[in-house]
């Protein structure tokens, strides 16, 4: 089956290739269409960045992951650029590749669904990992569940402050449509309580300093809040570091997602409240696993969930996270994602000078 899906993409590539004209690479010759007709399924995979630690992270275990099941994968970063992504998904298309997997650039202005549509035109099947492209008709979208990640943070800020209390949320952008997702779990977990958003930012392209800046500026004007909802860890810290500047730091809680090493510290220290985990090896290694049986050409029985991705119901996968929190932070992270040495490495020092 999989020599006969590889010769009707060919096809496809051919036509593909009288059609595309793109300098970003150079068009598949026949040679190495024959080179890939080998029986070794071939995936690419395209990344946001690489800036955050977790996208390394899922790099690495998704690579070792499908390696292990006997496929190859090439893997590509964009760099938060939207127009390089869409490039490197037509590069994909041209190598002939069995399956493409997308981390999705957030932009506000460009779409994704033009490059989703001419993979699917090839023959290629296409997995949206973590973030969902809208109004493409992937072949599967793998992610955590994004509306628990919000409804954790919540349910902390609850048992930590009380049923009355005054947030303000700092956010990714809602380009990306986790933001959403995580807001809106946030929001329905805290609907029956006393809880006010007083101001809700979003920070564009996940750019961490810009919550630094919202911080500060809400921080100069207002009274400070009970607590910050960070959209990830990068944006904790960021906040963190404002309240640090103001001598709030400890007083006000924060939440965030991804459990960073930074964020894991900064909560024994008891700087950040929580984060929520979200095992990436178990979703990686998922997202391989499916990816491959794709590229096969396999029916994927197991995912049954649907999601809206604003025009069609698309298959989808969750991944369940886990609040963490200073008092679980040994079972939940240290020795599976974080080592202990490192969660506790300013904690430790400032003990050992106590003792001297």
């Amino acid at each position: 089956m999989k020599r006969n899906n590889k010769r009707k993409r060919i096809l496809a590539l051919l036509l593909f290739g009288a059609l595309l004209v793109t300098t970003a690479c150079s068009p598949a010759s026949g040679s190495e269409a024959e080179k890939e007709d080998d029986g070794k399924i071939e995936i690419g995979i395209t990344f946001d960045t690489f800036i955050l630690e977790r996208w390394q992270r899922d790099r690495d275990v998704f690579v070792s992951a499908a390696e292990e099941l006997g496929a190859t994968v090439n893997v590509q970063n964009a760099n938060g650029d939207i127009d390089e992504q869409i490039n490197q998904i037509d590069y994909f298309i041209q190598k002939g590749m069995d399956a493409i997997v997308v981390i999705q650039v957030s932009d506000d202005e460009k779409t994704l669904r033009g490059a989703i549509t001419r993979a699917h035109n090839a023959g290629i099947p296409v997995i949206s990992y973590d973030r969902l492209v809208l109004d493409a008709n992937v072949d599967l979208y793998i992610s955590f569940d994004n509306e628990k990640v919000g409804k954790l943070m919540a349910e902390h800020m609850l048992s930590h402050l009380g049923t009355t209390a005054n947030i303000v949320q700092i956010c990714g952008p809602l380009s990306d449509n986790n933001v959403s997702m995580v807001m809106d779990g946030f929001e329905a977990a805290t609907e029956d309580s006393g809880f006010s958003i007083l101001e809700t930012d979003f920070c564009t392209g996940w750019i961490s300093e810009y919550a630094f800046e919202y911080a500060s500026d809400y921080l100069d004007n207002n009274p400070a809040p009970d607590g910050f909802m960070c959209g990830n860890d990068a944006l904790a810290g960021n906040v963190i570091k404002a309240l640090s500047e103001a001598q709030l730091a400890g007083d006000v809680c924060v939440v965030g997602q991804d459990a960073d090493l930074d964020a894991c510290q900064r909560i024994v220290e008891g700087t950040q409240c929580m984060t929520v985990y979200k095992p990436i090896e178990k979703l990686a290694r998922r997202a391989a696993e499916l990816s491959v049986a794709l590229a096969e050409g396999k029916r994927i029985l197991s995912v049954t969930n649907r999601i809206n991705d604003g025009t069609y119901d698309v298959p989808y996968e969750t991944i369940t996270p886990i609040a963490v929190t200073a008092e679980n932070m040994d079972e939940v992270i240290t020795g599976n994602y974080h080592e202990e040495e490192d969660i506790y490495l300013n904690v430790r020092k400032t003990d050992n000078e106590t003792e001297k």
